[in-house]
């Protein structure tokens, strides 16, 4: 849509002009005309709205924003100013900017001519102001507007929002603290609130004594008078969702890095005893990045906080990163080693953020995964050079996984997808952006060489910095890097990366690859893999693959790049078996056919330790997941899982778990309580003797405590009666010491869910929460009672957000929709308080759509779709009815469905035979 030319209105500033408000006839004929050849958006005024897209016009750009904040911790709201240096691109006669539940007054334009009032006009559906001056705007020009703003502090978790938390001594204290990816910056200041306008930032906050105020860059200076104003120096240039600022009574310790760089870790001052081992990993981290990347840090300083109410798990705004309390505490007495872990790789994820996304940022959020797949990618780089004792790798499967249960669904979305809206946007930070985008960089890197995809994303951010970039630059990045010499003779410069990338990002889903062996000949195939009983919509995909394979005759991985439907390969000599996608270091499944899968089932019977842990988890999960689409019949699968009594690596067994235990998952909604129980009484004999030999201690390396913590819990949530008697006997230990008692960390678990089975265990668990300042403990603490009979208690607790905050709520809801005595409970609770979750967490957020996927992928009745279909249909756009999880929710449910009807006779039939098999072989 072209600029509006402000017709015959002169240009000049005389003290005489035409007042701006009482805007030119030929201006407003223009725009009556408009509004009957189509429909125009009607400012809040009752008068056309000059611009009728969701995206700004790029008639104008910002250069330099001066930001003076005032918040009041007491009123719970806020007064501002706002001058902003524009650089005009066209002639314009008008500015759109956003602003968002605000008043805007005082509107200014400061020109060389003189300072001039603008009128402006506010269309609230696109969150849009537009500043409308009776002079062009002349192309080269730079102008300067003022605008004087006042808006409540947000009482989501959004915007510039309002947090609390209580004393020891029951004191609530109150803060105020930013959220502005990816649309909020906009109900905190008016401001261009998409991430290609770039624009430096200098940011002055007005408060009381009894606070600090800390924003992105250092503090120059202090201004008292009865009120202090800290003027914070200007930032690099940067995207407004990357704008921080936190009014507070925190405390902080820094420490600074080899590269001069100074750390500081905030949190409330109760807690600031718990920062010690998160300031290390932020130092340690910052420096390898800082050589990793071969770019400096280009800020004097890098502050973490730790925020009491925070929906996500952290957010990299530059220069402050803020994270949940769970996401930064840390006490080593206290916390288990997957706290650890989990720690270290929320800060590895943000200090990515800072070269991946702020330093270079996508264009438009349509290619988030420019971001977010390269920071959780960049996560398990990172850990496995700087804390190789976490053994990070162990995890990493788990990600594309669970990326791979959206991307099976016909409602997934490819990694880069066109958006336009808040909520479309809101719904691209998902497992699709993070988890594959993880994955599908992790099989590029093993495909070219760590080598030579570390020389070209270093060559994408030197070549990109300070800017905003689109897919196809980080591939031309990778390309032609050098004559680097890769696998089985390739060079680089021989391949086309974005050929090949452009089939994984630009094409929702994954390719299963069909693998059939004749003598020395291996015939593969193609096809999109998706849970559906709808053939036409597999048709039309195909993938560039980087194949791997070995074989039962030779070690070495042999690489091959599938292109086409179907193609054949050679083997030297005949094999007993092969197996493609070595490690899954590749984003596909493979599907044995003819005896392949038999012979596999023999290698893992008789020599499981032949392949290695990742390799025997891809196998667990694509065989039962290909029973899902008929591929595979769900006795093989069964047949194959019979190994894992002898499995102890953490990655295999809790894959193999996470096939076993959705079984008896769906069959605990429905009424089968026989069939349920031989399945439970299936998975717990299967890892009985693993079970036995964990010892209730915290000793071991990460993979072998979390693995610990994992099978102690199912023990004792399965009745297993070893389990049982030993966490019981804990439990009243504890209770006897009145929590005093130090318990292993690794066990706590399993004797809290132990625990809160009475009313008077869940009571003192409960009186333990409200009192402890550890976040680790009252993380376990919430989730064990949110697994027993007494959940009703802990939603209504969350949703008034007093002693469990608010942010769990979602956990909560999700963990007792699971528990077989609270899924209906669950399912009420959430449809009678929607419109309050709604506007509590935003439509489209990834909370939202972890409570419509987590309550509802259990169910696999016709009446519970009916009742679930009944409900969000009767929703509108404006609450939610659009929003892709509840297509998920949907599609999910109907594969559950199918399966059910397709294999409890299978499996019914399974352990039948099993069971007389045991006996016989008693006997």
């Amino acid at each position: 849509m072209p600029s509006y030319a402000a017709g015959d209105v002169s240009s000049g500033f005389s003290q005489h002009a035409t007042p701006p408000w009482s805007v030119s006839l030929s201006l407003l004929n223009y725009w009556c005309e408009t509004c009957q050849a189509k429909d125009v958006p009607i400012a809040t005024n009752g008068q056309p709205f000059p611009w009728d897209r969701m995206r700004l016009p790029k008639t104008v750009y910002p250069l330099h924003y001066d930001l003076t904040i005032h918040p009041n911790l007491t009123t719970l709201d806020f007064t501002g100013v706002a001058r902003i240096l524009l650089d005009v691109h066209e002639d314009t006669s008008m500015v759109v900017l956003h602003a968002k539940q605000m008043q805007v007054s005082n509107v200014l334009l400061l020109a060389p001519e003189g300072v001039r009032p603008l009128r402006v006009l506010e269309y609230p559906p696109f969150h849009q102001l537009a500043l409308l001056s009776d002079s062009v705007l002349t192309k080269g020009r730079r102008y300067e507007v003022q605008l004087e703003f006042a808006a409540n502090l947000s009482d989501s978790f959004h915007g510039f929002y309002k947090s609390s938390y209580r004393t020891k001594n029951g004191e609530v204290r109150v803060l105020a603290s930013t959220q502005f990816e990816a649309t909020f910056a906009r109900g905190a200041f008016p401001c261009f609130d998409e991430p290609a306008f770039k624009a430096n930032f200098t940011i002055r906050i007005i408060r009381e004594p009894r606070h600090i105020s800390i924003s992105n860059m250092p503090k120059v200076h202090v201004l008292i008078h009865r009120t202090l104003s800290d003027h914070f120096d200007t930032t690099v240039k940067m995207s407004t969702y990357l704008v921080a600022y936190i009014v507070s009574d925190f405390l902080s310790v820094s420490k600074t890095t080899q590269h001069g760089v100074k750390i500081s870790v905030y949190a409330v001052p109760e807690k600031i005893d718990q920062t010690a081992f998160a300031l290390d990993a932020a130092v340690k981290l910052l420096d390898f990045y800082d050589d990793y990347f071969d770019i400096p840090y280009p800020l004097p300083k890098q502050d973490l906080a730790a925020i009491p109410d925070f929906q996500s798990g952290a957010m990299e705004n530059w220069g402050l990163t803020t994270y949940r309390e769970t996401g930064l505490l840390f006490d080593p007495n206290k916390s288990s080693a997957s706290d650890k872990l989990g720690l270290v790789k929320v800060i590895a994820h943000e200090l990515a953020h800072q070269w991946f996304g702020n330093l270079v940022t996508m264009e438009w959020w349509n290619d988030l995964w420019l971001n977010e797949g390269f920071a959780k990618f960049m996560e398990y780089i990172s850990l496995d050079i700087t804390y190789p004792e976490l053994q990070v790798d162990d995890f990493f499967l788990g990600k594309c996984f669970e990326a791979m249960e959206v991307d099976s669904l016909s409602s997934s979305h490819p990694v880069s997808t066109h958006v336009e809206n808040p909520t479309q946007i809101q719904e691209m930070f998902d497992d699709v952006s993070y988890d594959k985008g993880a994955c599908i960089l992790n099989m590029l890197r093993d495909f070219l060489t760590p080598e030579a995809f570390e020389i070209g994303i270093i060559r994408y951010l030197k070549r990109y910095s300070y800017q905003n970039t689109v897919n196809s630059h980080l591939w031309e990045s990778l390309t032609n890097v050098t004559r680097i010499p890769l696998h089985d003779g390739l060079h680089l410069a021989d391949l086309d990366v974005r050929a090949i990338m452009d089939t994984w990002t630009l094409q929702e889903g994954f390719p299963l690859v069909t693998v059939e062996v004749r003598g020395r000949e291996v015939r593969l195939s193609q096809e999109r893999y998706l849970k559906t009983d709808d053939p036409s919509l597999t048709e039309g995909f195909l993938w560039q693959i980087p194949l791997t394979y070995m074989t039962s005759a030779s070690n070495t991985i042999h690489r091959f790049l599938l292109k086409t439907k179907t193609d054949v390969l050679y083997l030297p000599e005949k094999v007993d078996w092969v197996k493609f996608n070595v490690d899954m270091s590749g984003y596909y499944m493979v599907h044995y056919a003819g005896e392949g899968w038999n012979s596999i089932i023999k290698l893992l019977q008789h020599n499981h330790t032949a392949l290695t842990s990742n390799d025997r988890a891809s196998l667990i999960q694509n065989v039962f997941q290909l029973v899902s689409v008929g591929k595979v019949r769900l006795d093989t699968a069964l047949e194959l899982s019979l190994y894992l009594s002898r499995e102890t690596e953490i990655m295999a067994v809790t894959q193999g778990f996470g096939e076993l235990v959705p079984l008896y998952k769906l069959m605990e909604k429905r009424d089968m309580a026989a069939l349920e129980n031989q399945m439970k009484g299936y998975i717990v004999d299967l890892f009985r003797g693993l079970i036995d030999r964990q010892e209730w201690t915290d000793s071991g390396s990460v993979s072998e405590r979390v693995l610990r913590s994992y099978l102690l819990l199912f023990g004792c949530v399965r009745n297993y009666p070893p389990c049982v008697t030993k966490a019981t006997q804990l439990f009243n230990k504890w209770r006897e010491s009145d929590g005093n008692m130090s318990l292993p960390v690794d066990v706590t678990m399993a004797v809290f869910v132990i625990g809160a089975r009475t009313p008077e265990g869940w009571d003192f668990l409960f009186e333990k929460y409200r009192s402890s300042l550890q976040m680790s403990v009252k993380s376990r603490l919430k989730s064990a009672m949110a697994v027993t009979p007494l959940q009703d208690k802990m939603m209504e607790q969350s949703l008034h957000g007093e002693v469990m905050k608010t942010q769990d709520l979602p956990d909560v809801i999700v963990s007792v929709s699971r528990n077989p005595r609270g899924y209906k409970l669950a399912w009420d609770f959430f449809r009678a308080n929607w419109h309050t979750l709604i506007k509590k967490f935003d439509l489209g957020s990834h909370t939202i759509s972890y409570m419509v996927t987590g309550v509802t992928s259990q169910y696999s009745t016709r009446e519970m779709l009916i009742e679930v279909r009944s409900f969000f249909g009767s929703l509108t756009e404006e609450t939610g009815s659009e929003m892709r999880c509840i297509r998920q929710a949907y599609e999910t449910i109907e594969d559950n469905i199918r399966w059910m009807d397709t294999n409890l006779p299978l499996l019914q039939g399974w352990l039948d035979k099993r069971s007389r098999r045991d006996v016989h072989e008693d006997l």
